[in-house]
């Protein structure tokens, strides 16, 4: 194992939270907790992710800057509208922070962050 094995494991391990936490409370914590009076445990699941995302987006960034560098993929169109999403779903974040119960905007992050794995995908081989 190389260092640069090292650094794409921590790439998708990062990604594998942010996108797989996405998916397990769409798919699970919501529909369980929907029905139920007292809403404070899906805001404190919501809450306790939000922290791990922060954390995900930041070795992603890191990660992810320095897989580019190594790659010498900084011009790769592909990778530019890769990053032009991670920009776009930061605001998508940022506006659903403001505005939690605009539903649109947690399937939105969840498209965009779907389409971020495919370019990286694209991007990787």
């Amino acid at each position: 194992m190389t260092f640069w094995n090292g650094v794409l494991w921590l790439h998708l391990l990062a990604m594998a939270f942010f996108v797989g936490g996405q998916l397990m409370l769409a798919a699970v914590v919501v529909p369980a907790m929907r029905g139920l009076p007292d809403r404070e445990p899906m805001r404190s699941a919501a809450r306790r992710f939000g922290v791990g995302t922060l954390v995900a987006i930041a070795v992603l960034v890191v990660t992810g800057a320095a897989l580019a560098s190594h790659g010498h993929q900084w011009s790769d169109s592909t990778l530019q509208v890769k990053l032009g999403l991670v920009v776009l779903v930061g605001l998508l974040i940022g506006a659903h922070m403001r505005r939690p119960q605009w539903h649109a905007l947690d399937g939105a992050i969840f498209l965009v962050s779907l389409a971020i794995v495919w370019l990286g995908i694209v991007v990787a081989g």
